[in-house]
């Protein structure tokens, strides 16, 4: 497929950072954020530890000092430091950080640097290390598909979907890979999807501008409005209804159309058909559903301001980080 001529405009590329792209406030300083990361960081380290390090116990390790590194050995965008970082704290260690979360690594840096009783480094390693190497990966994995579809010349954002294992920690990682972070919880956003459609009425056309209508009460309390269509007539008549809403209330929450389960082919005729039928600027449309690394440009190419890839999280590769004490 030939790449469309035209890119985002500026006000319609504000609007994809105002509902996909929220991850900025997924920081400690977030007391959200801070308890969502502490709570399940303990909870994986109690089901590890349990009442105690067995090996470190047996080797009598305990109560002396140690320095941990944490180095990389391959190249990627680091992510999780500050969440490692209080972990160790939370032990009395004392940490450092020579990369920051968000930088790219080259194999052999040094990205952490730990002192404090080595039996804690010990028990806290393969939880710090899991935590680091998993959100290394998805920030790595992010980065790499928006550079390269950018790269490209499409306009289209990389941005992840609520197919995690780890939650906000999960959203942390795609920011801190320049990707979108969707939904943040099912209070975030209206998101109207096929299941909620198939409640409203027997057919997608029939129900997506009822389902619009219905949540647009709500518009003030969402970080936006979409809704999940699995043709060009829905696309069309849910683009009307967003139009119709926003024409009375300009100062509305985005509203976005997702195109769920498409071929790039039938992702591109839709873009067209907004574009022909004059309702281009209703609405955000997104593609979802299979898509992946080796078919993420053919979806770009159509002129969709965004790509959801559940991939990005729900199989996230990690990133190879070890951990050294002496």
């Amino acid at each position: 497929m030939t790449r469309p001529a035209y890119a985002m405009s500026k006000a319609r590329e504000g609007r994809v950072e105002q509902a996909l792209f929220r991850g900025a406030n997924l920081t400690l300083a977030n007391p959200a954020y801070s308890r969502s990361a502490r709570s399940l960081l303990n909870a994986l380290l109690e089901e590890d530890v349990g009442s105690g390090d067995l090996t470190v116990r047996a080797l009598e390790m305990d109560g002396k000092k140690a320095i941990a590194e944490v180095k990389a050995r391959e190249a990627g965008v680091i992510a999780g430091l500050e969440e490692y970082g209080m972990l160790l704290r939370q032990r009395g260690i004392e940490v450092g950080f020579l990369r920051r979360d968000g930088e790219m690594v080259q194999p052999g840096e040094t990205v952490l640097h730990a002192e404090g009783d080595r039996g804690d480094l010990l028990a806290l390693e393969r939880t710090g290390l899991n935590l680091l190497q998993r959100m290394s990966g998805i920030a790595t994995a992010s980065r790499s598909l928006q550079e390269r579809v950018r790269a490209s010349g499409a306009a289209a954002r990389i941005i992840g979907t609520r197919k995690t294992l780890w939650g906000l920690l999960d959203k942390r990682a795609l920011h801190l890979g320049s990707g979108g972070t969707h939904r943040l919880g099912l209070n975030d956003a209206i998101l109207i999807k096929n299941n909620h459609l198939a409640l409203l009425a027997g057919r997608e056309e029939e129900a997506a501008p009822l389902a619009i209508e219905k949540a647009w009460k709500m518009r003030k309390e969402a970080a936006f409005i979409e809704v999940e269509v699995r043709g060009a007539e829905a696309a069309r008549v849910a683009a009307q209804a967003f139009q119709r809403l926003q024409e009375a209330d300009s100062g509305a929450c985005p509203c976005l159309i997702l195109l769920d389960n498409m071929t790039p082919e039938q992702a591109g005729e839709i873009v067209a058909l907004l574009r022909r039928e004059g309702l281009w600027d209703s609405a955000l449309l997104e593609a979802s559903g299979g898509i992946s690394e080796s078919n993420a440009q053919a979806y770009a190419d159509t002129g969709v301001d965004a790509l959801s890839i559940g991939a990005l999280t729900h199989s996230a590769r990690a990133l190879d980080l070890s951990q050294r004490i002496s």
